[in-house]
């Protein structure tokens, strides 16, 4: 789509910030109008509007993807995107450990393990590690406390965790991004241990690096998303 407009602005209308093209205020795909309740965020919005240039390109406005995915999709199903969310606790990627080389093993140590413990400790969900492939079953009491963590995100901030906890397969550093215990980048890393490692072993390979490239990319949009919501 070619750019439309002249200028992109923030502007405080019905109690809630909107983005104002040209004074025209900017609906989400499904036609409900963008009202922001946080102004970092709305002037960040209208930032990546105002950078567009002679064609619009969606994929390079993540903020505004995700609060359209907050406002269109989460909101109206939100007791089912804690439903979705709250599944990566049964399978769980840090829940799965490797049997072997023994350095593999001491990263995902490292990495992981310190974030299970903060779960236990913060929300009080003890998921339990296994080594290899074979399927570990979670307490109903540890999924039923990943639950309650999760059903305290109102839309917003739900739609950053839903995007981080899918795009790495896990709830346990979804959430550890979310409360700011781990930041965006060290998030990637902990999602790509295994393949950064058989990088490492086996040299370059242009698709999972660029893989890991767009997952630091999304996450990077997640954290930003999150941190304006203030």
């Amino acid at each position: 789509m070619k750019r439309f407009y002249k200028k992109a602005a923030a502007g405080a209308q019905d109690g809630v910030f909107s983005i104002l093209l040209d004074g025209r205020p900017v609906r989400t795909p499904n036609k409900s109008l963008l009202h922001i309740p946080w102004q970092g965020l709305s002037d960040a919005i209208a930032g990546e509007w105002d950078a567009q240039q002679e064609t619009i390109e969606p994929a390079s406005m993540p903020l505004m993807q995700l609060a359209s995915t907050a406002i269109d999709r989460v909101r109206p199903q939100q007791e089912e995107i804690v439903s979705q969310i709250v599944r990566y606790a049964e399978t769980d990627l840090v829940c799965y450990r490797a049997e072997s080389p023994a350095e593999l093993v001491r990263r995902q140590q490292d990495a992981w393990q310190p974030l299970l413990e903060w779960l236990a400790a913060e929300y009080g969900a003890l998921l339990s590690v296994t080594a290899g492939v074979q399927p570990v079953r979670q307490s109903p009491e540890a999924v039923a406390a990943v639950k309650q963590a999760v059903a305290g995100f109102s839309h917003f901030p739900l739609a950053g965790l839903s995007s981080a906890t899918s795009s790495m397969g896990s709830v346990v550093l979804g959430l550890a991004l979310a409360a700011g215990r781990i930041s965006a980048e060290e998030a990637a890393d902990a999602a790509f241990i295994d393949e950064l490692f058989q990088l490492e072993q086996w040299g370059s390979d242009a698709e999972e690096e660029a893989r890991l490239t767009q997952l630091r990319s999304d996450l990077a949009a997640v954290e930003r998303f999150l941190t304006l919501l203030a």
